[in-house]
């Protein structure tokens, strides 16, 4: 599948990766780095794995220890062999205790993100492709599997949150991608992990085929950041679909990702990953650069070995975002499994890159990476479900009401604007105010719309929903801006949201897509109305 960048991407940001020579340099910790909260908190916790007395092998008092039941450090090979299943990466702060466990404790380790271009400014010889020597030429890289990874598990707070994302395909067998909000929390089944919990799905403009997304300019992205933020939470990662219906009388999909004939992410995928872990630069105390790896995660929404439709999390090691982030890495033309780095041109020099392979005789053997198999660069990691379903906003808990529409899904008639708005807060009434606005999509509309006078009142509400604080909610509803909305609701005559799909667009009793192209927008109030009248439902102006 084809994943197409978007177009600004120069703001891709900043780049990382750990060199695989350690030199010591005590004192390069970039000063004055603000680390995220959960990495805070690890940093403070003991980490060690607790046993407990061993009754057949220990031989010593109920206060003693022995090698047997001494505690473990959290980057013991044999007690993660031992997990079920085993833990097959590292966490990162548990590979940090290991860097910094020696007799010095850590005074000259340090973490240095990989550079593929050019040292600047180098005076002995003219800019390449005149000339190269060994103080600004980048060093060959050796592609090894991380051992460590920044996210240890992903976890979606309620299976709403993803059915409410999946039903774009299911009403039009198109793929879809979402940036996932949510949170960093410390991961108590991982020694030292982290986890990265999902709160909410924002979709951003996009095209959409059955094969095919292209992402487009996202000039509200900056501003749904802002709300995020006023919320409590983040972008903690990408989400998209791959699927394809098998047996529509079933509902099952076909499996196609994961086994011997195919791949678990593609060079493109791969690349887009890059990208989105290059923008969201992981900030590190141990690094020069104030800033090492990324903890923004890949979800693939696809089919698994039982036809059904399963969660796979990755992330990109940070050897591959430095390639991608230095232009190095592409993507092959006829196998999505493998990916090709570039040859140097007169524009760019390229330093070679290996990785090493067992031949047809078991010797270990050295290979350029023209192509690679992009095996090399992705860790896995879980991707499920509380035990008891968890709700940031708690209107995901009122399955009786139609839910306020998803932002850019005007190709299924359902548009992001003040009929919706209406339509969905009737549904309420005005003693679960509270329980009407908890709603993610409806918060970035009422926030976003250059229509409602709420901007310089919304913080109010936001941090109502982030607290559950009805005395907040109360005094937001009291205010004048929100007077003067529910005045123009009063005056509006809303057409009824459509309803959760009574029959699927894809399954045995396969309906018609919603007519497309029949709403039109207002060039005086950009009020978008859904009926063929001649004149404005908001201002009754004239139809041009």
């Amino acid at each position: 599948m084809l994943y197409l960048l978007p177009t600004d991407g120069k703001d891709l940001g900043s780049n990382l990766h750990q060199a695989d020579n350690m030199a010591p340099s005590p004192g390069s910790s970039a000063p004055g780095v603000v680390e995220d909260e959960v990495d805070q908190i690890l940093d403070k916790e003991d980490g060690k794995i607790y046993r407990k007395r061993n009754e057949q092998l220990c031989r010593h008092g109920p206060h003693g220890k022995c090698l047997h039941c001494v505690p473990l450090e959290p980057y013991d090979e044999e007690f993660l062999n031992s997990c079920d299943p085993p833990i097959k990466f590292l966490a990162f702060h548990s590979y940090i205790r290991k860097l910094t466990s020696g007799v010095d404790k850590g005074k000259f380790a340090y973490l240095e993100n990989l550079s593929c271009k050019i040292k600047p400014g180098c005076t002995e010889h003219p800019p390449w492709p005149g000339g190269i020597c060994t103080k600004c030429q980048p060093n060959a890289v050796t592609l090894n599997r991380q051992k460590f990874r920044h996210v240890d598990y992903i976890m979606f707070e309620n299976p709403s949150i993803v059915d409410t994302f999946l039903n774009f395909w299911r009403s039009t067998g198109s793929q879809r991608v979402g940036i996932m909000y949510g949170r960093y929390e410390p991961h108590k089944d991982t020694p030292l992990g982290i986890k990265a919990t999902v709160s909410a799905i924002y979709e951003p403009p996009q095209i959409n085929t059955k094969g095919h997304i292209e992402l487009l300019e996202d000039i509200l992205e900056h501003d749904v950041n802002k709300v995020a933020e006023r919320l409590g939470i983040r972008q903690v990662g990408w989400i998209f679909t791959d699927l394809i219906a098998d047996d529509l009388s079933k509902g099952t999909v076909k499996h196609f990702r994961g086994n011997i004939n195919s791949h678990f992410l593609s060079a493109e995928e791969c690349i887009q990953a890059a990208h989105f872990q290059n923008k969201h630069p992981n900030p590190c105390k141990l690094s020069s650069d104030g800033h090492f790896g990324s903890k923004f995660v890949t979800v693939v929404v696809t089919g698994d070995d039982t036809n059904q439709i399963h969660f796979e999390g990755y992330q990109v090691s940070d050897q591959c975002m430095a390639l991608v982030r230095d232009d190095c890495f592409i993507p092959t033309i006829d196998a999505s499994e493998l990916g090709y780095v570039k040859e140097s041109s007169e524009t760019q020099y390229v330093p070679d890159v290996f990785y090493k392979v067992k031949d047809n005789y078991g010797n270990e053997v050295t290979q350029l990476a023209r192509p690679l198999p992009v095996e090399y660069l992705l860790l896995d990691m879980p991707a499920a479900f509380p035990v008891e379903p968890q709700y940031t906003f708690r209107s995901h808990l009122h399955t009786e009401v139609t839910s306020f529409p998803v932002e850019n899904r005007h190709v299924l008639g359902q548009p992001h604007d003040f009929n919706a708005l209406t339509s969905y807060l009737q549904q309420f009434p005005p003693n679960r105010f509270l329980e009407a606005m908890a709603n993610f999509h409806l918060l970035l509309y009422l926030s976003t719309s250059d229509l409602l006078p709420l901007k310089e009142k919304i913080c109010i509400l936001l941090d109502a929903v982030r607290n559950n604080d009805e005395t907040l909610a109360h005094q937001f509803k009291k205010t004048e801006e929100w007077a003067t909305v529910e005045e123009m609701m009063a005056a509006h005559v809303p057409t009824p949201l459509p309803g959760r799909p009574s029959s699927s667009y894809v399954g045995p009793k396969a309906a018609p897509l919603p007519p497309i192209g029949s709403s039109w927008t207002c060039a005086h109030c950009t009020f978008i109305n859904t009926t063929d009248k001649d004149h404005c439902d908001m201002c009754s102006l004239p139809k041009q």
